[in-house]
């Protein structure tokens, strides 16, 4: 069986990777709390556990795998989302529009998601259906001693749990300083966390044993892992910004509700997103979510091979150049080799992938796989024994466990291309002909020069014209040249 490799984040050392039960290989990541559009940023973790979702099925049996990740579907931003909404006019309760909201953006993000080739997770829960649970936990985290009530909240004793902190690695003064933590006068000790808070008569609450209310973030991953995976389970992700407070919160909580579960065995945290070499920010202007590359036109097959191509611990820079070049790759790979296998992935290229999830390494291993198939589309003479339809089958299948080549990710590579090119080369040649004949070659020169910019590769020779879609290749900048 492939050995499989992870750097966890708990024990900051690169591991193999050992389930607790390989017939029951268990995942929770943390999701989207479903306010508004999902930028950039927050599609990282999507891609990044989606290939670690598919090498562990393909590892160890699509049918021994359970990928969970959560919506939060209760937070003071959704509220005050659906308030402004009220305030505008909307008709309905607050309740209503807040339902309505929330419904309305998990119907986004699955879209958008969708559009990355991301398979949806096994069980994807919602914070809402999960309250007795967290009740439930919180009662016990009370009886324990780790937690307490005051003034119509509970909060979680951060001094009864001897290792917090050991994930972040932080000293108290920093976390404290990180966590910005509220000052009140019913905390114990400024870092101790909202397990429950009471809801006024206008906002979403529950009914609890400390009055009408709602969960604390934090308690909702840790309740609705534990009630689908268990008191102890594989592997906990989410990007690096949850690693304090959000996941140390969740690990003091997790660990201190049972005698004897761990929680989770391995973390994993990808690193930030940046935008052309900087932090994306909306004062940057350089702040956009999926939808707007979406609706730009931007396939979301490009987008997830520029996630690709960077390690999940480094961060990522998302520029024009590397869009250009993937979209260039993805079409030429779609060409030549098409979208359907019947073969297996190849060995070099899953240990590349196996190898903590090395996607630049595997990445490479279909580069070189694909030279052999380029070579033979261009009619280049190969070793005696190359086994063109084979290396085709296993160069499919290999990206098809990228999550690339796939066939619901099809037909964009294709938009624009036989009809827009095939008439503008039958065009270009006329206007070429002609200009052979008068001498004047100045319209065959602002055609060309239009086509290049448009990112056509224009190739001219006696046998004819020949465009091809190059590196940024733009279809909106042939309008106007028949």
């Amino acid at each position: 069986m492939v050995k499989i490799r992870l750097t966890n984040s708990k024990t900051r050392k690169k591991e193999v990777f050992e389930p607790i039960d390989p017939k029951n290989v268990r995942m929770y990541v943390c999701g989207p709390t479903v306010y508004d559009r999902a930028h950039l940023g927050n599609a990282r973790p999507v891609v990044v556990f989606d290939v670690l979702n598919r090498l562990l099925r393909h590892v160890y049996g699509s049918e021994h795998v359970t990928y969970v990740r959560n919506f939060t579907d209760v937070d003071d931003k959704i509220n005050a989302t659906a308030l402004a909404r009220k305030e505008a006019g909307a008709e309905g309760s607050l309740e209503d529009l807040i339902h309505e909201r929330t419904e309305e953006t998990i119907g986004w993000y699955h879209a958008d998601m969708d559009a990355l080739g991301a398979l949806r997770p096994d069980h994807e829960p919602r914070a809402t259906g999960y309250i007795p649970q967290m009740i439930a936990m919180i009662e016990g985290l009370i009886a324990r001693g780790h937690a307490y009530a005051a003034e119509g909240h509970v909060l979680f004793s951060v001094g009864s749990y001897a290792d917090y902190g050991a994930l972040s690695g932080r000293s108290v003064e920093d976390m404290i300083a990180g966590a910005r933590v509220e000052v009140a006068p019913y905390k114990r000790d400024p870092m101790d966390f909202v397990l429950w808070k009471p809801s006024s008569d206008d906002l979403p609450g529950w009914d609890s044993p400390w009055g009408r209310g709602r969960p604390g973030w934090h308690i909702e991953c840790s309740a609705m892992a534990d009630d689908i995976l268990g008191e102890e389970f594989d592997i906990h992700g989410g990007g690096i910004d949850l690693q304090f407070p959000h996941h140390e919160n969740e690990i003091a909580q997790s660990c201190c509700a049972h005698d004897h579960g761990g929680f989770a065995r391995v973390w994993l945290h990808n690193e930030m997103l940046q935008v052309e070499g900087k932090k994306m920010s909306k004062s940057l202007g350089n702040f956009f979510t999926v939808r707007d590359l979406l609706d730009q036109g931007v396939p979301g097959e490009v987008i997830r091979f520029v996630f690709l191509g960077t390690h999940y611990r480094k961060p990522m820079d998302w520029t024009e150049k590397k869009r250009a070049e993937a979209e260039a790759t993805l079409r030429k790979w779609s060409e030549v080799a098409g979208r359907e296998s019947n073969g297996r992935p190849d060995e070099a290229f899953v240990a590349s992938l196996a190898g903590d999830l090395n996607t630049a390494g595997a990445l490479s291993c279909l580069h070189q796989m694909f030279s052999v198939l380029e070579a033979d589309w261009n009619g280049a003479d190969l070793p005696d024994g190359t086994d063109i339809a084979a290396t085709r089958e296993t160069f499919v299948a290999s990206a098809n466990l990228l999550g690339l080549l796939t066939p619901d990710l099809g037909g964009w590579e294709k938009r624009h291309l036989t009809s827009d090119l095939a008439a503008l080369a039958e065009h270009l040649t006329e206007v070429r002909a002609g200009a052979m004949i008068m001498k004047d070659f100045s319209e065959v020169d602002r055609l060309k020069s239009a086509l290049i910019e448009a990112g056509v590769e224009v190739r001219m020779s006696k046998a004819g014209v020949e465009l091809l879609p190059g590196a940024g290749f733009d279809p909106a900048k042939l309008e106007g040249l028949l």
